[in-house]
C-alpha cells in the first residue's frame, strides 16, 4: 500500500497504530520523508495532531482532539479585521489604557477574531525566580480572578468574534508548577489554565489564511521582528518582547512583515517595578490591527498608548477614558 494510495482516514488509522515515520515507511513502502510530508499535510487540512510514538517507553502520547487542544489553529479571513494583543499580565484592580483602547476598538472595528497572543496570566507568585526582597505579589487565585474579569470584558465586547489564546511562557507557569509538584492530579478539571477560560480557544499558534502566523514568541533580540519573518518565510505576529513595532521585509516573494504586538500592560506597572529595579525599558503599550481584503493582509497597523487614557492611531489621538 503506497502512501499516495492511502486515503486520509487510512493514513490516520495506520499512524495511530504505528506512530513513527520509520515504521510507517516500512509498512507503506515509501521514504520517511514522504511519510512526514503527508502527515503534516493531513494535520493541517484536518486541524488535528498526529502524535509520535514514544518508542523508548513503548506507548503513545495521549491523542488530543481538536476540541480539546491543537498546536496550530487555522483561521480564514477573507475580508475584515483581526485584533492581536499580548503580554497583558493582568493584575488585580488595574485596567490599563491599552486595555481600555482594545475594548473601544473591538466595538468600533467589529473584528472577525481577537487573538490573546500569550501572557495574559503573569504567575508572579509561582515564578522560577526567587522573591525580590519582601515584595508583595498577588496570589494565583487573585490573578485568575483578574484575568477572568478583564477577558470577560473582552468576551462581552466581542459580539461573536472568534477568541484565540496562543500560550505564552508566563501562562505556562500555571500548569508547569502543578505538573512538577502535583503530577498525580493530571487530568483533573481546573489543573489546566484553559479550564478556567472556556470561551478562548487554546493553541501554540494561529495561522491566518495559511500566510500569517501568530504565536507568542520566536526569535529574540532587537532584530527579532525581522528575523522572525525572515526565518519563518511568513508574516509573523509575536509578543514577549513588549516592543510594539512593524518591520517589513521584501524578497522575490514580495512583502511580508514581522510584527511585535507590544504589551497590553503599562510598562511602568507594578508587574514590572521590582523585576526591572525601576529601570528604563524599550517597551511600548498597545496592540496590533491586521486588516484583510480579498484574503490578503494589508500593511499591519499598531495602536500605541501615547499617554494616560490616550492612544494614537492613523494620525489621530483618541481618548479612551470613557471605557
Amino acid at each position: 500500500m503506497a502512501v499516495a494510495q492511502t486515503t486520509h482516514a487510512e493514513f490516520i488509522e495506520l499512524w495511530r497504530k504505528h506512530g513513527s515515520n520509520m515504521k510507517m515507511a516500512e509498512v507503506l513502502g515509501v521514504t520517511e520523508r514522504n511519510v512526514a510530508e503527508r502527515r503534516r499535510r493531513i494535520e493541517k487540512l484536518h486541524n488535528i495532531v498526529l502524535p509520535a510514538k514514544n518508542e523508548a517507553k513503548g506507548h503513545h502520547y495521549k491523542h488530543l482532539s481538536p476540541t480539546e487542544y491543537a498546536a496550530r489553529r487555522q483561521l480564514d479571513v477573507q475580508n475584515g479585521v483581526v485584533l492581536i494583543f499580548s503580554d497583558a499580565h493582568f493584575w488585580p484592580g488595574i485596567r490599563s489604557t491599552a486595555f481600555k483602547a482594545l475594548l473601544m476598538f473591538i466595538r468600533e472595528l467589529k473584528p472577525k477574531a481577537i487573538i490573546n497572543n500569550g501572557d495574559a496570566f503573569d504567575g508572579a507568585s509561582i515564578s522560577r525566580f526567587p522573591r525580590i526582597g519582601w515584595d508583595s505579589k498577588p496570589s494565583v487565585i487573585e490573578e485568575l480572578k483578574a484575568c477572568k474579569e478583564r477577558l470577560g470584558e473582552i468576551e462581552d465586547a466581542a459580539n461573536g468574534a472568534k477568541l484565540y489564546w496562543p500560550l505564552g511562557n508566563h501562562d505556562a507557569r500555571f500548569e508547569n508548577r502543578l505538573a512538577q509538584n502535583a503530577g498525580e492530579y493530571e487530568g483533573v478539571k481546573g489543573f489546566h489554565l484553559k479550564d478556567h477560560f472556556p470561551s478562548w480557544i487554546p493553541c501554540w499558534s494561529v495561522w491566518i489564511n495559511g500566510e500569517v502566523v501568530v504565536k507568542h514568541r520566536l526569535k529574540g533580540g532587537i532584530h527579532a521582528t525581522r528575523n522572525n519573518t525572515l526565518n519563518a518565510g511568513k508574516t509573523t505576529f509575536t509578543g514577549h518582547l513588549h516592543q510594539l513595532k512593524v518591520t517589513p521585509l521584501d524578497d522575490y516573494n514580495g512583502t511580508r512583515w514581522g510584527v511585535d504586538t507590544g504589551t497590553l500592560a503599562d510598562p511602568s506597572g507594578p508587574q514590572f517595578t521590582d523585576y526591572l529595579e525601576d529601570g528604563h525599558t524599550d517597551w511600548r503599550s498597545g496592540f496590533a490591527v491586521a486588516t484583510f481584503l480579498n484574503g490578503e493582509m494589508l500593511w499591519p497597523e499598531v495602536v500605541r498608548v501615547k499617554e494616560f487614557h490616550k492612544v494614537d492611531f492613523r494620525g489621530c489621538v483618541i481618548d479612551v477614558s470613557g471605557e
